[in-house]
């Protein structure tokens, strides 16, 4: 069956709307800002959801300059009927900064996201591990090895793994990029280049550093200073998706809930490293967060789990 006359027309419009606008933002964002290939994905997505929209549902001529500021609302009330609150503030951000990068480049004046209201965000605490939680995950690839389950390589890789997410508080793409060349043995901490190109320390713990020496003196196929930590047994780099899937085969074996994610393991990570006296500010840096705000919702969780206690505790609770 043939397409609508309309439909035939668009394809071209948005193919151009994206070499135009969109190609030279996300160029921007890798080069300059040395955002992640998941991020930028992100942002390509949201941005040209917007555009596509501008062209099927405005009024709209093609120029940046022409989009109005009813357009941009209407485009978040629209999604709002489409995806979660949350989902809609991370679009709207990506959206933001596309147009903030057009006024630098003197294309428009005004943001017509700037003064669009967003529906508050529902104040939800991060998902974390208790400490007894954590261990049993991270004893899992051990005890597969002693039932015969695996083979040494696997079992001390996927052992390092679980031991630099949890120990570290690495993100899965800090994992993945993980070189030889970024580790300080002596020193016992990993140089980490995180979101938005930013550097900091880890230090990497006893038990962290002891696994992945074996692992570097026993198992790692190739050590140099360009080589990444975490291979399969052909040496190849791994990709984020093998990390997440190597987490929920250790839940399982653990009897912990599935949908505790890489991510949650970091939030295990400050949760644990906050509840035994760290200074709050001090975890913002090893988490590499730019905002201390984007830290203080652990902080939360401290007094959640203060008021539980006092609850259980207290004769007058």
């Amino acid at each position: 069956m043939a397409k609508p006359a309309q439909e035939r027309l668009l394809a071209p419009s948005q193919e151009e709307d994206r070499l135009r606008w969109l190609e030279p933002f996300l160029r921007n964002l890798e080069h300059e800002r040395r955002l992640s290939v998941y991020t930028l994905r992100n942002y390509g997505k949201a941005v040209e959801r917007f555009l596509v929209y501008l062209r099927k549902e405005g009024d709209w001529d093609g120029e940046l300059k022409s989009v109005k500021m009813r357009q941009a609302r209407d485009f978040v009330i629209d999604e709002q009927r489409r995806i979660s609150r949350r989902t809609l503030h991370n679009q709207v951000s990506a959206i933001r900064a596309f147009m903030k990068y057009w006024i630098r480049q003197g294309a428009i004046e005004l943001n017509p996201f700037e003064a669009v209201v967003l529906p508050k965000l529902p104040k939800k605490l991060p998902a974390y591990m208790t400490e007894a939680q954590v261990r049993k995950l991270l004893e899992g690839p051990m005890k597969l090895l002693e039932s015969g389950g695996i083979e040494p390589f696997p079992a001390w890789r996927d052992r390092l793994v679980l031991e630099l997410l949890y120990g570290a508080g690495f993100r899965v793409s800090e994992l993945v990029n993980l070189t030889y060349g970024d580790v300080s043995f002596e020193e016992e901490v990993a140089r980490i280049v995180g979101k938005g190109g930013k550097s900091r320390l880890c230090p990497l713990g006893r038990v962290a550093i002891g696994v992945l020496c074996k692992w570097r003196d026993e198992f790692a196929p190739q050590t140099g200073f360009q080589d990444p930590v975490i291979v399969s047994n052909q040496g190849r780099k791994w990709s984020p998706r093998q990390i997440q899937l190597l987490l929920k085969k250790y839940l399982a074996l653990a009897g912990l809930p599935m949908d505790l994610t890489p991510h949650k393991v970091r939030h295990s990570y400050a949760t644990h490293l906050l509840d035994n006296g760290a200074d709050l500010r001090l975890v913002q840096e090893l988490l590499g967060h730019s905002k201390l705000s984007t830290t203080q919702i652990y902080t939360h969780v401290n007094i959640g789990r203060l008021k539980a206690v006092f609850d259980q505790a207290h004769p007058r609770a």
